[in-house]
């Protein structure tokens, strides 16, 4: 239970202290352990490090800023988040994004990394949670979409792709979100609803609609991304659905989950 709650103290610590010069020596005093306690207690429940979370977390929010606050510039974002130079900023967004912020502003904004929610305890395991983002603008849009068609992914062989590479998961992740972003309407939007699961709420109740959508991220399976000289094939579960009687944030969220897992079996 001390893991637990040490967990829950750093997470929090992280999320205050996001736009300080925070080190991971830093974070262990403020929550009273070594160093060494917890990057392996951060390694063995989350499979990254402390300072790779804290980077990707930086990098996600500073993307949102990029693509809602255009009158603010790329520096300044860049001095928020920590980083003193315009350079060191760009490296550091495109090891997390995979191009340029320049590059990145215009694009549709979709929630690469969420904050990590800490694991429940049973009997002495540790059982993960669903890493629950926040899909509140997806439930408030859906109220409005209720007739609407969901087209629901995720990666096959996810295990497989972060085998090779942290690094290579994220790529992955990223070829899908482009691949959904590229079949979609203008005025469908896609989410992210879980670690590799992405739905498009689309602006459509035709079946048809929805089926050539998923169609044309199919045609899309087995396309390879770039990875340190390699080419990762990546294929996706694909599926559609049109949500009945949810009225509750959880229903929807559950719901989507569910259609997800059906089809795929």
């Amino acid at each position: 239970m001390k893991h637990i709650e040490l967990l829950l103290t750093v997470l929090e610590y992280i999320e205050v202290h996001l736009c300080d010069d925070m080190k991971t020596e830093d974070i262990a005093g403020a929550c009273f352990c070594s160093r060494s306690t917890l990057e392996k207690l951060f390694r063995s429940v989350y499979s990254i490090s402390v300072h790779g979370y804290i980077v990707r977390r930086r990098m996600m929010l500073a993307a949102k800023k990029l693509s809602e606050q255009p009158q603010l510039s790329i520096l300044d974002i860049a001095v928020e988040y920590g980083y003193s130079t315009h350079e060191s900023f760009a490296r550091a967004f495109e090891q997390v994004w995979n191009c340029k912020p320049s590059e990145f502003r215009n694009a549709k904004f979709t929630e690469l990394f969420p904050r990590f929610i800490v694991p429940s305890v049973k009997g002495d395991y540790y059982i993960m949670q669903r890493r629950h983002v926040d899909i509140s603008e997806l439930y408030d849009l859906f109220q409005e979409r209720k007739d609407c068609f969901f087209v629901l992914c995720d990666i096959k062989h996810m295990i497989g792709i972060n085998e090779i590479s942290r690094k290579a998961g994220d790529l992955a992740i990223l070829e899908q979100m482009r691949r959904m972003t590229a079949a979609s309407g203008e005025k469908d939007i896609v989410f992210r609803i879980g670690g590799d699961e992405f739905c498009v709420l689309t602006d459509s109740s035709d079946p048809a609609y929805a089926e050539q959508t998923a169609a044309a991220i199919r045609g899309m399976n087995g396309q390879t991304f770039s990875y340190e000289k390699q080419e990762i094939p990546l294929t996706l579960h694909v599926t559609t659905v049109r949500l009945k009687d949810c009225n509750r944030y959880d229903e929807v969220f559950s719901g989507l989950h569910n259609a997800l897992r059906d089809g795929k079996a």
